[in-house]
């Protein structure tokens, strides 16, 4: 067979829908090298939702290089627990909420998955939100009309090519990020290059500092709006690697190709918004659609290309992985109809932020945050049960309730119960109501209550991650030496 056959083979092969559920990657389908992850990461994240986040982060009342600082130590940190998390994917070759039952057991790992699956979806229903008003404000102002209507068919254009990337699976998904890549990361310069007259040094400059426990609430928004949004799902692309895969250039890939793009960002984010008070007060009510205001008019079909392209690669992300959470969970359906469920609620949440909801930012925060808690104590038990293991993963004992990882491990579910609730008690969102019930230990342990200084620090994140990760340390050493020392199972993987 020639060449160009075997490339006609592969194009088509690549174009099937992806029959992967949650079945273990055979060695003879593992392929690329750890800077292929470069790849969907940076896809993912290089999106103009980057630059809105200049607005948020100064909405704590901190300075620009209070942010700056808070804001590059949140990506990068939040981002590097990612990549230490894509190590088990290389170990595993399982997906994310998979491994994790090396820890919490088989069955055991059910709760983390829900709480995966919900997060997943949610980002996934913002991102296609978003897109949706961003290209109902371009077409409002080219005079096309930006009512009902254009949002009816931008939601089912953005919807479709999220819903059908999540469906076909991880070969078009690559594809799919490669271009997003390189189209998006050169509409994102010239964007740039464009509005630069509009910042105004000295009036951001003059922006006054605020106090260190609102630097510490900006730290852990930026944390729970990049890195810990994703690391529920960090193996899920790593597991396609060949297991001699350096498990440094995983870490590294996948840090600096997530971290890269939403740096370059927020720092021009944060001087648009610093320009402008009135601009930093638009971006909380349309965070990409407002950010047009400035454009020339010949720039707005490229702008909506843009904005729509980089969220939609986010939410193809999200979709595939919310897909494998929800199959995780316990659902025993094919990955595809997951994944195509998942794109149903999708649709529905983001009818709800489209075209009911009043307050974008206030909700979104609290999603960030309140999730962000449990989700911090996951990752922070998953890093240490990885920390502490010096075999890779009994691929087959991830699929039995009666092998090594047992099927319901009850020191990680109570770490994990007990993280999120004193995490609860030390986060608040006002802007919410739902939420409205958080911060119930601000003051019994003497921060101030809900209105004091210590209210908006959202400690609650940081605490949770801190005592998943310390709690594992102190109490599974043992248990997973225990499981280390046991003969290999069975070569057979049970379809679980």
């Amino acid at each position: 067979m020639t060449d160009a056959q075997d490339s006609l083979d592969n194009r088509a092969r690549q174009l099937q829908v992806e029959t992967h559920g949650l079945d273990v990657i055979g060695d003879a389908e593992r392929k690329g090298t750890p800077r292929t992850l470069f790849w969907p990461w940076f896809g993912a994240n290089v999106s103009v939702l980057g630059l809105s986040y200049g607005a948020f982060v100064l909405g704590f009342g901190i300075s620009f290089w209070q942010a700056l600082v808070a804001g590059v130590i949140g990506i990068v940190f939040s981002f590097l627990l990612c990549g230490f998390v894509a190590v088990a994917g290389k170990r595993g070759s399982a997906p994310t909420m998979v491994l994790s039952r090396a820890a919490y057991g088989v069955r055991g790992n059910r709760l983390p998955s829900v709480i995966s699956w919900v997060l997943t979806v949610g980002w996934e229903t913002v991102l296609c939100a978003l897109a949706t008003m961003a290209t109902a404000t371009v077409f409002g102002r080219l005079g096309w009309g930006g009512g009902t209507g254009t949002q009816v068919v931008a939601l089912i254009v953005v919807a479709g090519l999220t819903v059908v990337g999540g469906v076909m699976g991880f070969d078009l998904i690559m594809r799919l990020q490669t271009v997003i890549t390189v189209v998006t990361g050169v509409l994102t310069i010239v964007y740039i290059a464009l509005v630069a007259d509009h910042i105004h040094w000295s009036t951001v400059s003059a922006v006054p500092a605020g106090s260190a426990q609102e630097f510490i609430g900006a730290l852990v928004f930026m944390m729970t709006g990049f890195g810990l949004g994703w690391v529920n799902a960090a193996a899920d692309y790593s597991r396609y690697l060949p297991r001699t895969s350096s498990s440094r250039g995983v870490i590294g890939w996948t840090t600096f190709g997530a971290s890269v793009a939403p740096l370059l960002l927020l720092v021009f984010g944060l001087l648009l918004a610093g320009s402008s008070s009135t601009r930093n007060e638009a971006v909380a009510a349309d965070p990409i659609g407002a950010l047009t205001t400035i454009l020339p008019t010949w720039f707005l079909v490229p702008f909506a290309v843009v904005a729509v392209l980089g969220l939609v690669g986010g939410a193809v992300l999200d979709i595939y992985s919310s897909g494998l959470a929800l199959l995780s969970a316990g659902i025993r359906i094919p990955r595809y109809l997951a994944a195509l469920l998942d794109g149903v609620l999708m649709i529905a949440g983001a009818i709800y932020i489209v075209f009911f909801a009043d307050d974008f930012l206030g909700q979104f925060m609290g999603f960030l945050t309140t999730l962000g808690v449990p989700i911090a104590a996951w990752c922070g038990i998953m890093l240490a049960d990885l920390l502490l293991r010096r075999r890779d993963y009994d691929e087959g004992d991830l699929y039995r309730p009666h092998g090594r990882y047992g099927d319901l491990a009850l020191t990680p579910l109570l770490l994990t119960l007990a993280a999120t609730a004193l995490g609860w008690g030390l986060v608040t969102n006002s802007a919410a109501s739902w939420l409205e019930w958080q911060g119930y230990l601000l003051d019994p342990l003497g921060l101030g209550g809900k209105s004091g200084s210590w209210a908006y620090a959202n400690l609650g994140v940081l605490v949770a991650l801190a005592l998943g990760f310390l709690g594992t340390l102190a109490l599974r050493r043992g248990h997973v030496r225990e499981q280390e020392a046991r003969d290999p199972s069975p070569a057979e993987v049970p379809a679980v």
